[in-house]
């Protein structure tokens, strides 16, 4: 079973491609070649960003790599948090500190203007080192509190499209089946099979 390193330091998304990816491959973080790899994720976009990131990486390994960059974008405030979705609340931040940022900032908003999308970009460096971009996105809506105990992020807060429950109260498989990072892996996916055709 090959491996494929992703460029990342949330275990949580390493988990989450797994998932999506199946057994074919065997999903490892950055941390596995690198414990101390670190990165400037200093792009204005998710595409720069997951660039930086998949670079990064390959000078650990001659082997194809694969970084994610995703985030939120919040409509009203004119995509923020955007590429900050991770550090939102500051340097140092955790996810609870940026959840409950976002929710104050949207504190008086109405429900009709918090309509947002999750952005997922996948930045794939092939063999000879050159880059492949899959993007996906998922639209919904930000409540005024947290739900479930699932997920990561921004996922408590977040009502994806044509849904009542949160990303956070969705198991797994369900947030799997419809999430922005499953969307940008579909097309990653079917990338690699016309690859190997």
């Amino acid at each position: 079973m090959p491996t494929l390193y992703l460029a990342t330091r949330n275990e949580h998304k390493a988990q989450e491609i797994q998932a999506i990816l199946g057994s074919e491959w065997r999903v490892a973080s950055s941390r596995e070649l690198d414990p101390q790899l670190d990165w400037d994720e200093n792009g204005t976009t998710f595409r720069a960003n997951a660039l930086i990131k998949a670079k990064a990486l390959r000078t650990r390994t001659p082997s194809p790599v694969l970084a994610d960059d995703s985030g939120l974008e919040v409509e009203v405030l004119e995509g923020a948090p955007g590429v900050f979705s991770a550090r939102y609340a500051g340097p140092g931040s955790n996810d609870r500190d940026n959840l409950y940022k976002l929710l104050r900032v949207l504190q008086g908003v109405p429900e009709e203007q918090r309509r947002a999308r999750f952005v997922c970009v996948l930045c794939y460096l092939d063999a000879e080192g050159i880059a492949h971009y899959f993007e996906g996105y998922c639209d919904g809506r930000i409540i005024d509190q947290p739900r479930g105990g699932e997920g990561f992020g921004y996922d408590p807060i977040f009502v994806p499209e044509g849904q009542d429950k949160t990303f956070a109260e969705l198991n797994a498989a369900e947030k799997n089946s419809i999430s922005h990072r499953n969307k940008a892996m579909v097309a990653f996916q079917e990338f690699l099979i016309t690859r190997n055709q």
